[in-house]
């Protein structure tokens, strides 16, 4: 029997429950892994686009299971149905779950009703890597375009993402932007919801 105060030992790891407590992982071994990918990855390809396009399968499939994961913790189980709660789900609650904080904004395209922005002034996939000038527009953000397309996609809301490099006027480095363009079928179904 358990008192009151004390503390349930667990015969083994196994036996202890997962808690929702914030997990972190290592700054530098994540750099690590993420180099020792991007290097790999770039060893079984020719060229710039089709290494970007590698880099987003992979993301694609950490984007799957994110949605899952999260959508069973804090949604029981509940997935959103409207393109502005998956938009917003995606800018904060994938955001802080991968990166620890909320992206820094999140906005809709000026000239095409389909697309969206999430822009984010430092990308922490971007900030240890170095693409040497050969390499010209390489993006390694092309891995958190292929996770939102995993969340999307899965969540019922096919889309391109694709990464972007935005110059910053008084920046050293540009700010990363993932650009959404939805499908047509997405703007149609949203279009019956608002009717």
């Amino acid at each position: 029997m358990i008192g009151v105060g004390k503390v349930k030992q667990y015969s083994n790891v196994l036996d202890k429950p997962l808690g929702k407590g914030r997990q972190e992982v290592s700054l530098s071994a994540f750099a690590f892994l993420f180099s020792e990918m991007v290097q790999y990855n770039q060893t079984q390809v020719d060229n710039i686009a089709e290494l970007e396009r590698r880099l987003e399968d992979a993301g694609y499939a950490v984007g799957a299971r994110i949605l899952e994961l999260l959508c069973h913790r804090d949604k029981g189980n509940r997935r959103e149905t409207r393109l502005l709660g998956i938009l917003s789900f995606v800018h904060s609650t994938v955001w802080k779950a991968l990166f620890g904080k909320v992206a820094d904004s999140l906005e809709k395209g000026t000239e095409h009703e389909d697309e969206y922005m999430i822009s984010e002034k430092e990308l922490l996939i971007n900030r240890f890597i170095s693409v040497p000038k050969d390499m010209g527009t390489f993006n390694c953000g092309a891995f958190v375009a292929g996770i939102v397309r995993g969340v999307l996609e899965c969540a019922g809301f096919p889309a391109v993402v694709t990464a972007h490099f935005v110059p910053m006027e008084g920046q050293q480095r540009p700010r990363t932007t993932i650009l959404i363009k939805f499908a047509e079928e997405v703007l149609r179904r949203e279009a019956r919801f608002a009717a």
